[in-house]
């Protein structure tokens, strides 16, 4: 039986420990972090996350403060709205949350962010200094998905990591993160996308292997080879007239057939998302001053 990579003990382990680092170092007289998101339009997934965001900084003792602008927002609109946050000192973190409704474009919606309040690591600027292996902040998945491998003993170092999707907030950063001469890199790393041939002959020669493309239960258990470590990021909903709202959430792995031959897992849900939060957490710490490690 594979073991399971919980990222929800690990996660309130890690908020745990930014609690009493808070109010240790509050008590030094640093101001208490604080973080602003934004949300553009109703989409339901969208107000998920962000009420666990919510409920983590209020947890660990950092200020939170939520701006749920119309569907119809235009791009002035929302350039003046995230203007008036990055000017307002006392936030240390501002989100904008994606996806956006599609008549905004969400690159440079990502540049408007000031850097150095920029804690998802989505501008241009913190993207390069990730490249450069002297990032200012850590991109919230990837980084959650390291630090939970490096708990359970995992170390990618010199592992085949295969990374299934090249998306901007999960495979691309990973990759780099996984290639850098860092802790939780030094991996051999190939990173598979839509057009990849006879992608279940890769994924079988994976020592780590983490699907992050948002396919219900697209790799099954014979593309996986025995022994690989599987940190699943995916995160779908399919229809279950069993539950009471009507859908349940399923990874990109069907657990249970690449449980039987993975020697770890990373389920969902309860695996990477309560990772991803944990270490936005981090970030906004970090970027108040506090010394987070």
């Amino acid at each position: 039986m594979a073991t399971i990579l919980d990222g929800k003990a690990l996660s309130e382990k890690i908020r745990a420990g930014l609690k009493e680092k808070l109010d240790r170092q509050m008590s030094r007289g640093l101001p208490r972090p604080f973080l602003t998101t934004m949300q553009v339009g109703g989409y339901l997934p969208s107000t998920v996350y962000i009420r666990a965001k919510q409920r983590a900084c209020e947890e660990i003792g950092i200020g939170f403060r939520h701006y749920k602008l119309p569907e119809e927002t235009s791009m002035d609109q929302l350039r003046e709205a995230v203007s008036e946050v990055n000017q307002d000192s006392s936030v240390h973190g501002l989100l904008v949350q994606s996806p956006l409704p599609p008549h905004l474009d969400e690159i440079a919606v990502q540049r408007m962010v000031k850097p150095e309040k920029d804690v998802d690591c989505f501008h241009p600027e913190n993207v390069g200094l990730l490249y450069i292996g002297q990032p200012r902040f850590q991109p919230c998945t990837a980084a959650g998905i390291i630090e939970l491998l490096l708990a359970y003993g995992y170390d990618p170092a010199g592992k085949h990591a295969v990374i299934v999707g090249r998306s901007v907030i999960v495979g691309r950063p990973l990759a780099v993160m996984m290639m850098l001469k860092q802790r939780g890199g030094n991996a051999t790393v190939t990173v598979c996308h839509s057009l990849t041939r006879d992608l279940p002959s890769i994924t079988r020669r994976a020592d780590v292997l983490v699907p992050a493309i948002g396919a219900a239960e697209m790799i099954r258990g014979d593309w996986v080879k025995e022994g690989a470590i599987v940190v699943d990021v995916g995160i779908n909903r399919v229809p279950d007239a069993s539950k009471k709202r009507g859908y349940r959430l399923v990874g990109d792995v069907a657990f249970g057939e690449v449980e039987a031959r993975a020697e770890a897992i990373a389920p969902v849900p309860g695996g990477v998302g309560p990772m991803t939060v944990a270490i936005l957490a981090t970030n906004v710490m970090r970027s108040a001053g506090f010394d987070v490690g």
